[in-house]
């Protein structure tokens, strides 16, 4: 005769699946609300102790059980201490406490997949803040510069006194410009005015009462003075080379002045 029959109280497993049955809850509520796994539930319904773990965990899960099933925990706590304490073996080995049901805790499949599907997006942030950074600092032109082909020619350096002649007047001047027998141009140039000396002549030559009063140019270089002032000077060479390399030798005519245009 055990500890319970003779204080003449029901064993603690007893009242708890009457309880149960009484309130019609199914055994696997009692897991699901107490996260105690069925088996221990079934072992504290039957007095079996020898499949529950050490008597502090048995206790607490039939204190939760009652709990569920509203019978006063401190006092189902009581009693099953009483009745373990004569038939469960003192030398008994404790149990891992399995706080829930391991069908009931996640899959590690989802825990590794939540697990790989964070480091992807720490990646992909990663990823998309470095294209983000070489974006700001890489040139404004979008088109490539394509490189110059390797055998491409250096462009020829310019020859001096090629280019086209242009005498401009700084100031009202006569001038006469004459390829061989044929004049080409004869009269004033106001101040400003130019006159370019076609490139097809052969020969021209200049002639002028103010060289101090025009400024003759080769292409983009201006050629020295072709006179002193107030000097009359007649067939200078009008061809850039001879421009460029100093005044022609004129031949000074100071016995008439140059003729004025009609």
């Amino acid at each position: 005769m055990d500890e319970t029959d003779e204080i003449g109280m029901t064993p603690v497993g007893e009242q708890l699946r009457a309880a149960r049955e009484a309130k019609g809850i199914a055994l696997e509520d009692i897991a699901s609300q107490t996260r105690i796994p069925r088996r221990h539930l079934e072992s504290i319904e039957n007095s079996d102790w020898s499949r529950m773990p050490a008597q502090t965990y048995s206790i607490g899960f039939a204190k939760s059980y009652a709990t569920v099933v509203g019978l006063d925990r401190v006092a189902i706590g009581e009693q099953l201490r009483a009745e373990m304490g004569g038939s469960h073996p003192a030398t008994a080995t404790a149990e891992v406490f399995e706080p829930s049901d391991p069908a009931r805790t996640m899959p590690k499949w989802l825990v590794f997949g939540a697990i790989a599907a964070i480091l992807a997006l720490v990646l992909v942030m990663s990823w998309l803040s470095r294209r983000s950074l070489e974006d700001d600092s890489a040139p404004a032109a979008d088109a490539p510069i394509a490189a110059a082909p390797a055998d491409t020619p250096a462009p020829a350096p310019a020859v001096v006194g090629q280019g086209p002649v242009v005498i401009t007047a700084n100031e009202q001047v006569w001038i006469q410009v004459k390829d061989g027998g044929a004049t080409i141009k004869a009269g004033l140039l106001e101040a400003g005015q130019s006159f370019e000396v076609p490139a097809s002549a052969k020969a021209p030559v200049l002639t002028t009462g103010k060289p101090e009063a025009i400024r003759i140019s080769v292409g983009t270089a201006d050629a020295p003075s072709i006179g002193p002032a107030a000097t009359t000077v007649s067939n200078v060479s009008l061809l850039g080379p001879d421009l460029l390399r100093g005044p022609a030798a004129a031949v000074p005519a100071t016995a008439t002045p140059p003729p004025v245009a009609q």
